[in-house]
């Protein structure tokens, strides 16, 4: 059992603490309004994962394999809420503890888990991994351990935003840091669009 729950908490670092799109945005709000204002996107996209995480493993499978296109509607929403992010991190004007550069509060982190590609992937192969015997006990284990490393793994993200705060006094750093945050988000939607199933079959 403990060599079961050390590969569970593997894969949930594995997938939590990798860059991606929620952890990006999750940095930039930090920095902007430090380290509780990134917990909030924290809180939301922990819940909103875990919220994921259970229905994959009830029969979300299920759904995709009778629904295949539910997966690139998903994504492409996703990549849709990833350009928005990046225009709005790109404009912000560089002032520490203004409303614009990102979407502070708990159901932005919440919604963003929710078309986030790479979110639905781990859920499903992180349930199909370790879940997959249909029993109750097991997802709830898995589940458990998930939310934890995923919310550990995102507050360090919202720590090192508020690190770089205290270091980004200035508007024209601060510019540059949204700017290039603005730029990995752009390169995360260009992924998610080139992963779509719908982009894949037109190749």
């Amino acid at each position: 059992m403990t060599l079961e729950v050390l590969s569970m908490a593997a894969f949930a670092l594995a997938a939590s603490i990798s860059p991606g799109p929620v952890n990006v945005l999750v940095l930039a709000v930090a920095v902007r309004e430090g380290f509780l204002g990134g917990m909030r996107v924290v809180a939301g996209a922990t819940v909103g994962f875990a919220a994921l995480l259970v229905l994959a493993g009830v029969g979300l499978q299920t759904v995709l394999a009778r629904f295949p296109g539910l997966i690139s509607l998903v994504t492409m929403a996703g990549v849709g809420f990833l350009l928005y992010m990046a225009w709005t991190l790109w404009r912000a004007d560089g002032s520490i503890g203004s409303d614009t550069g990102g979407r502070s509060s708990f159901w932005s982190g919440a919604s963003m888990q929710w078309m986030n590609a790479k979110a639905w992937l781990a859920a499903i192969a992180g349930t199909g991994a370790f879940a997959n015997d249909g029993a109750a006990h097991s997802l709830l284990v898995f589940c458990a351990i998930y939310f934890l490393v995923c919310f550990v793994s995102m507050a360090a993200w919202s720590a090192a935003g508020a690190s770089l705060r205290e270091a980004l006094k200035n508007e024209t750093r601060v510019r540059l840091l949204n700017r290039s945050l603005s730029v990995l988000l752009l390169i995360s939607a260009a992924f998610m669009f080139r992963t779509c199933p719908w982009f894949d079959r037109s190749c």
